[in-house]
């Protein structure tokens, strides 16, 4: 596995050792909901734990105040099939 890009646009990541993953399995998988967690070994990355969800949840953050406060998502919806 690749090491990090850290010129990749501002993604949150951590790396750990195999070891302190194992003595804290638990708080890691729920840091993995936020952020990638790189897994190294004898200071090579081995592994990535990471959202499986977080393309779907970038999607939606990216969406984050498209529709209009007076709106709503009904209308928002009728108006796109009308321009399509």
């Amino acid at each position: 596995m690749d090491e990090p890009n850290l010129d990749e646009k501002e993604e949150s990541y951590m790396s750990i050792t195999a070891t302190e993953l194992k003595q804290n399995l638990s708080k890691y998988l729920l840091m993995a909901e936020r952020e990638d967690v790189f897994i190294t070994r004898n200071g090579k990355v081995v592994a990535k734990l990471t959202n499986p969800y977080q393309g779907r949840v970038d999607m939606a953050k990216s969406l984050f105040g498209i529709i209009p406060g007076d709106m709503t998502i009904e209308q928002a919806h009728r108006e796109r099939l009308e321009t399509v």
